[in-house]
């Protein structure tokens, strides 16, 4: 391990940038939708649709990481992936009209998806090496990233930066650091050719426990963006919040999220997964009932803060625990296909939870949520009860259901 150690020191800290990237560039995205709504005189529909444009094109994007990953490695892919970043950002700044702007939020997407899925692949690889849990790291640096690409776009605002230089500027941050990163990350003789090729064919692992790990991180993801969608709506609409009140209840949970996955790394490795999942789901089950009962605007975002605890340490797990049913390129494949009920649930929580809001009020789309959470109490059951990480990928260990 000491020959390698600083290899996957570096590898794990260009990562980590990598993630932050990714999370710094979508706040930037999102948080400058306001100024293209005026720029472009966007109705309402047209901003969500294209939210969901960008949702759908990523799960392509996760397809075409898992192509490239095959041919080439997850390093290339996630250096393909930054690029694309980086040039649909420029893309955007530079759209002339709607139709060329709704294109470059779609070919983002694409690169969102490759991304997404690469990040993750190397997270898992790298996290093979340390023989450790450590992948809630990774997704700490994702929430940092995001609260730094909303604090970029707020000091654009008031220093009166245009829209074109604001997203310009943070697509050449973009583009300089996933340069430098680049070289860093794990290579194809590092990753994907270990610690075992026997493994490699993801057709072998246990379709229940795949499909479970998949199906907890759709209802995570559908959660978190049911946070992220409607929590101010909720607060305004409902609890009659100012938009500068309403606007806390993301601000809480989003602080909340990091916090926690500053922190999962150590839970898990002292606890266990099973445990640390069971308890996240209960204390978002906690935070959301919380926030369905609330009176006012106050207690809302004590709920939503209490959820963000809980709720966002539980997708990295679903990572860790699926990279052990495999490895070297079958991870690849296994890795990006996981990815894909990401998207699955991010349509779940803009879709489903915003058209029962839409008929019944806010605070009853919340109902949905919560029983997401209260769900993943339920499948905690097949997550490893034990906190060792190193153990030979697709060993079954102490799972309740693994093996067909």
């Amino acid at each position: 391990m000491s020959s390698i150690a600083p290899l996957l020191r570096g590898a794990r800290v260009a990562n980590s940038f990598a993630f932050g990237l990714q999370g710094f560039f979508f706040a930037v995205v999102l948080t400058h939708l306001p100024q293209q709504k005026d720029k472009f005189g966007l109705s309402d529909g047209l901003i969500v649709g294209s939210v969901v444009l960008v949702s759908l094109l990523a799960g392509g994007g996760s397809v075409t990481a898992e192509r490239l990953a095959l041919r080439w490695s997850s390093r290339v892919t996630l250096r393909i992936g930054l690029l694309g970043i980086a040039l649909t950002g420029t893309g955007i700044a530079f759209a002339p009209n709607t139709t060329v702007l709704l294109i470059a939020l779609g070919c983002y997407g694409i690169a969102v998806g490759i991304v997404d899925a690469s990040t993750n692949m190397q997270a898992v690889f790298i996290q093979h090496g340390y023989g450790t849990f450590i992948l809630s790291s990774f997704y700490a640096a994702w929430s940092a990233g995001s609260i730094a690409g909303a604090l970029f776009v707020s000091g654009c605002e008031a220093l009166d930066v245009t829209l074109r230089e604001s997203l310009l500027t943070a697509a050449g941050i973009v583009l300089v650091i996933g340069l430098m990163i680049g070289p860093r990350l794990l290579g194809p003789r590092e990753a994907e050719a270990s610690p075992a090729e026997e493994a490699a064919d993801p057709g072998t692992v246990a379709l229940r426990a795949y499909l479970a790990f998949g199906i907890a991180m759709a209802l995570v993801f559908a959660i978190d963006l049911s946070v992220g969608n409607w929590s101010a709506l909720y607060l305004s609409d409902d609890l009659l919040a100012t938009s500068a009140t309403a606007a806390l209840a993301l601000a809480a949970y989003q602080g909340a999220s990091l916090l926690a996955r500053l922190t999962g790394d150590l839970f898990v490795r002292r606890y266990g997964p099973r445990r640390v999942v069971r308890t996240a789901a209960a204390i978002g089950v906690i935070g959301l009932a919380i926030v369905i009962a609330a009176p006012g605007p106050g207690v809302a975002i004590v709920g939503f803060l209490i959820a963000g605890l809980g709720m966002p340490v539980i997708a990295p797990l679903c990572f860790s625990e699926a990279g052990q049913l495999t490895s070297g390129r079958g991870l690849d494949v296994l890795i990006a296909r996981l990815n894909l009920f990401n998207y699955a649930g991010t349509l779940v929580g803009g879709g489903v939870v915003g058209a029962i809001a839409a008929g019944f009020g806010h605070r009853i789309g919340f109902v949905i949520p919560l029983v997401f959470a209260t769900a993943l109490i339920v499948l905690a059951r097949v997550f490893h009860s034990r906190p060792e990480a190193d153990k030979h990928p697709t060993s079954a260990g102490d799972r309740a259901v693994l093996d067909e």
